[in-house]
């Protein structure tokens, strides 16, 4: 059966105290609504529909960045979580098989239990819902369960003493066959202290129709949500634990793990090594035996095996190092393609580049890749030797097995095998050294005497 997730973006989030709408506000370098849709990708969905409100063009625009099929529309006046459902209806109009609601900033729902919802569903139960044992139950919904059915949702202030002693609360998700679904939410009113259409509120007419409700329990802390930037900074400190654990689970060596700073979507193999004090961030990919050094950052690339970088390296977007590949201390690669083999060890600028295998380039070079309007490219070819301080002004190419001298600046193409040379004649002036020496010293001597 097909499946749908409805990701409820649509709250103006006051508590964050910003101008940036709640779901928008990032852990691990995704917005919180993308970290709400990567949690449905298990039941891998037809459509995905987010309902957005407070700064709506600028969640439309994310959400499409990330997901250009998704479907974003609009809730103009929020009246409750039902409410917020409802405007899925249109874009739903032809979809029949089962649909997850999800918020936009509750982001740590395992992708495993959205499938257990969905399996639930399977198993005869016309809706399921998300629940979990709460330490403090006292802010939390109560469900109320007859055996394995759900019997009813017990809000906290209006929950009986005995049902105050229930430990199992509603985490929020549910679970249904979208045409049931909003055919159960069209009856549900807003005669209410906060005249709002409640999402919770299916469950009672769905029993009064003899439809069931199962619960599917989770951990706790997967229904984790995000109001505050207190709560945004807790996040961001659990996203990371849990991301260096993995890591270190699947055979990742840190010496420092606690001062690895990793991106929402960070892939490394095995038996790399990752020092202390490395960042990355968005779209990086390290495979297995590679080393990333102290201090580093990385974004959009992707390293190979037996390749190392830094320390206090930079990679940025579009950054491919090929197996055996070093990047050394203070060297920033951008959009450059470094074939097997090639080092740049010091001090340099690799930019829109393609460097050949085995290729060395020396310290304090530099790719002078923008004439202030484009960027232009720079070809260097196989075990060619770039000597130190050389500026390569592109668009060039330097050819298989050739040379640049050391404070060289390039700008015609070098032939395979040739050594270029650009730069003036040294010339030597006996003497001249000491006179000026001389005669800048007294200009000095007479200057501190003029000031007294």
């Amino acid at each position: 059966m097909p499946t749908a997730l409805i990701v409820l973006a649509a709250g103006r989030g006051t508590r964050m105290n910003s101008d940036l709408p709640k779901v928008l506000h990032r852990i691990a370098d995704a917005p919180l609504v993308v970290h709400a849709i990567n949690s449905g990708a298990a039941i891998e969905p037809e459509k995905v529909i987010i309902v957005a409100g407070h700064g709506f063009e600028d969640v439309q625009k994310t959400v499409l960045e990330y997901y250009p099929d998704a479907i974003v529309v609009k809730q103009e006046d929020q009246k409750g979580t039902g409410h917020a459902v409802l405007q899925a209806k249109m874009a739903l109009s032809d979809f029949d098989g089962d649909a997850v609601v999800v918020f936009g900033d509750t982001p740590f729902v395992r992708p495993e239990t959205i499938q257990k919802m969905i399996d639930m569903r399977k198993g005869g139960d016309a809706i399921s819902i998300l629940g979990f044992e709460a330490k403090d139950p006292s802010p939390f919904g109560r469900l109320v369960m007859a055996g394995d059915t759900l019997e009813k949702i017990v809000e906290s202030k209006d929950a009986s003493d005995t049902e105050k002693q229930i430990s199992l609360c509603n985490g929020g998700l549910v679970a249904a066959n979208a045409p049931q679904l909003f055919d159960l939410l069209s009856q549900v009113d807003d005669n209410n202290a906060s005249g709002e259409i409640y999402l919770t509120s299916i469950v009672d007419i769905a029993a009064t129709k003899g439809l069931t409700t199962g619960v599917v329990r989770c951990d706790e802390a997967e229904t984790m949500g995000i109001n505050t930037r207190a709560d945004l900074a807790h996040a961001q400190t659990v996203f990371q634990k849990d991301k260096r654990a993995a890591m270190l689970e699947n055979g990742v060596y840190m010496a420092n793990a606690d001062s690895i700073f990793f991106s929402f979507d960070t892939e490394i193999g095995r038996d790399a090594i990752i020092e202390p004090y490395v960042v990355f961030g968005p779209s990086v990919t390290i495979e297995t035996g590679a080393t990333i050094r102290a201090f580093s950052h990385l974004e959009g690339c992707h390293v190979a095996r037996g390749a190392s970088v830094g320390p206090y390296a930079r990679l940025r977007p579009g950054a491919e190092l090929n197996e055996n590949v070093k990047v050394g201390n203070f060297v920033e690669v951008k959009n450059a393609v470094l074939d097997e083999g090639a080092k740049v060890s010091h001090l340099s600028y690799i930019g829109d580049a393609h460097i050949g295998r085995e290729t060395n380039v020396g310290a304090g070079t530099i790719t002078c890749n923008y004439d202030g309007f484009m960027k232009h490219r720079t070809e260097i070819g196989e075990n060619a030797f770039i000597g130190s301080n050389t500026m390569l002004v592109a668009p060039v190419t330097i050819g298989n097995q050739a040379m640049t001298a050391t404070g060289s600046v390039i700008n015609s193409d070098v032939p395979d095998g040739a050594l270029a040379i650009a730069r003036g004649r040294q010339v030597n002036k006996n003497g001249l050294a000491i006179k000026l020496f001389s005669k800048l010293r007294n200009l000095k001597e007479k200057r501190v005497a003029e000031k007294k």
